[in-house]
């Protein structure tokens, strides 16, 4: 009686965790099925914008920021500046669009920096776009933007793409940024869900983000999956705009990756069970976009699947059972989701290149998850440094 239970026990362990290999194959075939093509309404109204650009501690990389806000291709905005403890004596815009915010006291947090632009805006604002203090803009971003607001969405994830390929660290943050975008981006949309929220190159309708936001004690990492979170349970979709493109900064070294990821392994275990909420309720409502979005949000980083998978297929080998070949064939189905995605985007080839290099960026995650539980601690913010070797 004992051994029947620890044998389902573990049968339902090995599901859970190999789910996550077949997955996006599976959605990626399905999303075949599927058109998910928006127009513009051809009498596109001029929302007013509000961009709010939050910096912490660094300054370096926004004058680049700026000058790229204003090449866009668009009038009706204004640029909120929030310089969270740095020193701006070096900052200066000479251009109306560019109101610079020092708050008086330490914010320490994105979801307290965007409630300080906010109450300092300068008129009201249709609509609120968010980006980092190291990204650059397409001309196009919110032109790509408003299709979706023309369409009847309130919340928009644009595209992330790597600003620079400068070191093999940078490169495979790249890759991974490939496979998240296309199945928690453009597929997980195209099957009738909603976008996974980036952190930055995301749009709201002001009225809608001010309600996520007002009254949120929250600190650390992970604003976005908190956001997220109350728009899936409101009932409402997260649009997907491949077109409206940033250009982030990727992690360039060791030290980088390890408290970046350790900030990020700290926000999914704080915030999973946003994801069980999720799904929970799609699945009583029997809503697809609920549904499909949470059962997403529940699964664990990347590296952990994997590396569980591997080692629940050694365990297999070694008592001698026949579900390693399930393991062999959904380990061979995730390598095949996951070229998917790099060939069906544009895939710079040193990326491809560096691919070989995935066992050394899979150890320094690992090390990333010991450091986890006091990743906020050990930084608020990344730290871009500037490297044009090869690592």
């Amino acid at each position: 009686m004992i051994s029947d239970i620890l044998n389902i026990c573990w049968l339902i362990i090995q599901l859970l965790i190999g789910y996550n290999l077949v997955l996006p194959l599976l959605m990626a075939v399905i999303s075949g099925f599927f058109k998910n093509a928006y127009l513009s309404t051809g009498n596109q109204p001029k929302y007013d914008y509000a961009i709010v650009v939050t910096a912490y501690e660094q300054t370096g990389l926004l004058p680049q920021v700026i000058a790229s806000l204003l090449k866009l291709n668009y009038s009706n905005y204004i640029i909120y500046l929030v310089a969270d403890k740095c020193d701006t004596s070096n900052l200066f815009f000479d251009d109306d669009k560019v109101i610079l915010l020092k708050p008086e006291t330490v914010l320490a947090s994105n979801i307290k920096s965007h409630q300080y632009a906010i109450e300092n805006f300068i008129r009201p604002h249709d609509i609120i776009t968010i980006i980092d203090s190291d990204n650059l803009t397409d001309p196009e971003y919110i032109n790509e933007l408003n299709v979706f607001f023309d369409n009847g969405f309130e919340a928009v994830q644009g595209l992330r793409k790597a600003k620079n390929l400068n070191t093999t660290f940078a490169c495979l943050d790249a890759a991974r940024d490939l496979y998240y975008h296309y199945y928690d981006g453009e597929i997980l949309f195209k099957l009738g869900s909603s976008a996974t929220l980036a952190g930055s190159g995301m749009a709201f309708k002001t009225n809608l983000y001010q309600a996520c936001i007002t009254d949120l004690a929250y600190s650390g990492a992970g604003f976005d999956k908190v956001v997220q979170a109350k728009i899936l349970l409101a009932g409402k979709r997260i649009a997907f705009a491949k077109k409206a493109i940033v250009y982030d900064e990727k992690t360039t070294n060791a030290a980088q990756l390890v408290n970046q990821r350790s900030r990020w392994i700290n926000t999914w275990f704080r915030f999973s069970k946003f994801g069980l909420d999720i799904l929970a309720q799609g699945i009583k409502k029997g809503n697809i976009n609920q549904s499909l979005f949470g059962l997403i949000v529940i699964r664990p980083p990347l590296f952990i699947f994997l590396i569980l998978s591997v080692l629940f297929l050694g365990i297999s080998l070694i008592i001698g059972s026949s579900v390693y070949l399930f393991w062999i064939m959904g380990l061979l189905s995730f390598v095949i989701g996951f070229a998917i995605s790099l060939v069906r985007q544009p895939t710079d080839p040193k990326i491809y290149k560096s691919l070989i290099n995935i066992p050394k960026f899979i150890f320094f995650q690992v090390v990333s998850l010991i450091h986890a539980k006091g990743a906020n601690k050990r930084s608020v913010a990344t730290k871009h440094i500037i490297n044009t070797q090869n690592s």
